[in-house]
């Protein structure tokens, strides 16, 4: 996967020669900007056996020498904080510039949709998806469909092909989130009309209405087994609802002490994380109803949050203020930090399957990419401006 686009200060190889020569004359190498994980996957495959075997994991190494054994991410448990991708590798920005507000890797063809027009990374596909701006989407959990919501309240079905064959109005004001339910035969939707929806998803119908938030509703996340979703709202509360019962709202928290930005659940099914203008992350066992840890970091509010794809104690998040934080259950600081990552708030962000690239969608107009050091290279703990004309960083 050969990535381009601008560069940083920072020499993440600083075993590297500052000149070298090319036949002709010296001068500053050229390092390609790729980001090549095929070569780590047969590593982990080859030693998958033996390492399940004898009980062992593979060990994490500052050694340069050590990039031949460097295995994906799964392969490291016990070290998370070899799984903060502080490494920026590529910007992506549109002809016509607006805020990123949501960003979504494609299941099946492992592309990046965001929110401006739904463009693809690459510019490899682009159209017009709808006539207001796109604030939510959601991926069926087979990858056979994708939902849209935009700033009219409107939802739009796409095939992965980005064939529309479904719109309907779903609510009066813009959309703020959409979340499948674990069959995919069912999806909810939230707005800022302070209402959560219940869909059957073939029909095309709402079948009910959650009512219980005071004011709009910033967020919606089905759990991902069973009938039972969470909600985020402007009124400082994070609710839990069952869609089955006459009275459907089951817990109210009172965590937050302003607007709740994001909530997750993590895929252990157990936890829900929950982040907001208090500028605190939350997290909270449903089993018992009890908050585990609250982490404290960021200066600003803090807009969104992304659970790693194999490491269930370890997520991101990103604030404001344009920072981007990496956190591990049960370390009360930061494991990773990019202060600087974008110049205005991270509104979205999402891993890559493999866990190895994160992307980033912001209000400064771009779309970003991070990827984990490699063994020798330094952790990034700020993004300085990307001046420099080649990356030395790769």
């Amino acid at each position: 996967m050969s990535e381009g686009g601008a560069a940083s200060e920072q020499p993440a190889v600083p075993f590297a020669p500052k000149f070298v020569f090319d036949g002709k004359r010296m001068r500053k190498p050229v390092f390609r900007r790729t980001v090549d994980f095929n070569c780590s996957l047969i590593r982990r495959l080859k030693n998958y056996y033996k390492d399940s075997l004898y009980n062992k994991t593979s060990p994490s190494s500052t050694d340069p020498n050590s990039i031949i054994n460097f295995q994906s991410t799964n392969a490291y448990p016990h070290s998370p904080s070899s799984l903060a991708t502080t490494k920026f590798i590529h910007t992506s920005t549109n002809k016509i510039r607006c805020p990123v507000n949501v960003a979504k890797v494609l299941i099946h063809i492992l592309k990046v949709v965001d929110s401006r027009r739904q463009k693809v990374d690459h510019g490899i596909l682009k159209w017009r998806a709808h006539e207001q701006a796109v604030r939510a989407l959601a991926w069926s959990h087979n990858g056979n469909f994708m939902l849209s919501g935009d700033n009219l309240g409107s939802i739009k079905y796409w095939q992965p092909n980005m064939n529309n064959v479904q719109v309907i109005q779903g609510h009066h004001e813009s959309i703020r989130d959409l979340t499948f339910s674990p069959t995919d035969l069912k999806f909810a939707s939230c707005s800022d009309d302070s209402a959560i929806k219940i869909w059957d998803f073939i029909q095309a119908k709402e079948e009910r209405q959650l009512r219980g938030h005071g004011w709009d509703v910033k967020n919606v996340q089905w759990h991902p087994n069973f009938s039972l979703l969470a909600s985020g709202s402007k009124d400082n509360t994070v609710r839990l609802w069952d869609p089955r019962m006459d009275q459907p709202q089951l817990a109210l928290i009172h965590g937050h002490k302003n607007t709740v930005l994001d909530i997750k659940w993590n895929q252990n099914g157990k936890w829900l994380l929950t982040c907001g203008k208090d500028q605190v992350i939350k997290l909270y066992d449903i089993r018992k109803l009890e908050e585990l840890q609250t982490f404290k970091g960021h200066k600003k509010d803090i807009t969104s949050l992304s659970w790693h794809p194999f490491q269930e104690s370890f997520f991101a998040s990103g604030g404001f203020d344009g920072s981007l934080m990496f956190w591990n259950i049960g370390t009360e600081s930061n494991v990773g930090l990019i202060d600087n990552a974008h110049e205005q708030a991270i509104w979205s962000m999402d891993w890559h399957p493999l866990g190895h690239i994160l992307t980033t969608g912001s209000n400064d107009h771009t779309t970003k990419f991070w990827t984990r050091n490699r063994p020798g290279e330094l952790a990034v703990t700020t993004v300085q401006a990307f001046e420099n004309k080649y990356n030395n960083d790769l």
